[in-house]
């Protein structure tokens, strides 16, 4: 049996970075993601690793661009104003097709907001967070558990595809302990023959740039970028289905409003509502296919957030528009408790019978 170890949410992201072959961290203190960078300032150093808090969330960013540039397994985390700091880098990253791992643990926004949960950084990650035509992996964990196994599976495909890959968790997971495993861990391991390692005479130098002055040049990149990007929409969504057999009204929720979101729909059922969840794990790509299909079949759906909805527009153009969809949310680092998510269940149902 697999050993269990009670661990808070960011330390698990940052042993499973480890695991997964990371020995390059550059970072910069934020509430509620400061014990990643703490996790990394002591572990980093026994095993031959680099930490480095740099002087700004923009010159961290911009290291790991380097880092990735070389070829490493690299990464940095932040929280959410932390991350718009980040953006310019991020950009430049994308568009030097190099692999990156970045986590956000998001607190409420916008501006510094306060430093309570928030799923308000949704549409920064999803549709992109910096300038220009890219994509960001952007992989949503509802537990503990899943903050190490998607941390590594987030260095796995950013390595794959050549691109970023982010965690983008609430402070609660963030903060939350949990016995976890780390028996899951598989470190998956990449040729990057366009890495900047030096060409000891035997090779072309390699160039890793994201500046094209020819229009027609960038364009046919953009192009080649996103036939890479239609892969990973082909091959690599994940997410849960929950009691959707013979379900009416489909609750869509991701990290911890899933959580509260699945003992309400447990409830729900109790009184003989037909009630189930999908949970986006990837929410980009998003599940957009397994919603399709729940539209075949429910007559409405709910969107539970942490913001003043973001995901219920991914909702309705996964449907298109061909149910109701309701948001129920809290804001400002609040969370729903289940009897305000059971309620809006039981509206929905009225309103479809």
């Amino acid at each position: 049996m697999a050993e269990r170890v009670l661990m808070k949410g960011n330390e698990a992201i940052a042993e499973a970075a480890i695991r997964a072959g990371c020995r390059h961290y550059f970072g910069y203190p934020i509430t509620p993601q400061t014990e990643i960078a703490a996790y990394m300032a002591k572990k980093m150093p026994k095993i031959g690793g680099v930490f480095l808090q740099a002087e700004s969330e923009i010159a961290s960013i911009n290291m790991v661009y380097g880092a990735a540039a070389a070829g490493f397994r690299v990464m940095t985390s932040s929280s959410s104003p932390g991350i718009s700091l980040k953006g310019e880098g991020l950009s430049y990253i994308a568009g030097s097709d190099v692999p990156a791992f970045v986590v956000n643990v998001q607190r409420g926004g916008p501006g510094l907001g306060g430093i309570q949960p928030s799923q308000s950084d949704y549409f920064q990650a999803t549709k992109g967070g910096g300038h220009g035509d890219y994509r960001t992996i952007v992989l949503a964990p509802a537990s503990v558990q899943e903050m190490a196994s998607l941390t590594v599976k987030g260095f796995n495909l950013a390595d794959k595809y050549l691109m970023t890959a982010m965690i983008l968790a609430d402070g609660t997971i963030g903060q939350m302990m949990e016995p976890i495993t780390f028996e899951d861990v598989q470190a998956e391991t990449y040729d990057k023959p366009w890495a900047l390692t030096g060409t000891g005479m035997q090779r072309k130098h390699n160039v890793v740039n994201s500046l094209y002055l020819k229009p027609d040049e960038l364009e046919k990149k953009n192009f080649e970028r996103y036939e890479r990007y239609r892969t990973v929409e082909e091959n690599e969504v994940m997410y849960e289905e929950w009691m959707m057999e013979d379900a009416e009204v489909c609750v869509v929720a991701f990290g911890i409003a899933s959580r509260v979101a699945k003992n309400a729909v447990a409830a729900a059922r109790r009184e003989g509502i037909k009630v189930g969840l999908i949970r986006p794990i990837t929410l980009w790509p998003f599940p957009k296919e397994a919603l399709s299909r729940a539209a075949e079949q429910v007559k409405a759906f709910l969107s539970v957030e942490l913001n003043m909805g973001q995901m219920i527009e991914d909702i309705r153009l996964a449907i298109g528009c061909s149910r109701p969809v309701s948001l129920c949310n809290r804001t400002g680092g609040m969370i729903p408790d289940p009897e305000q998510v059971l309620a809006s269940i039981r509206d929905m149902q009225k309103g479809v019978n």
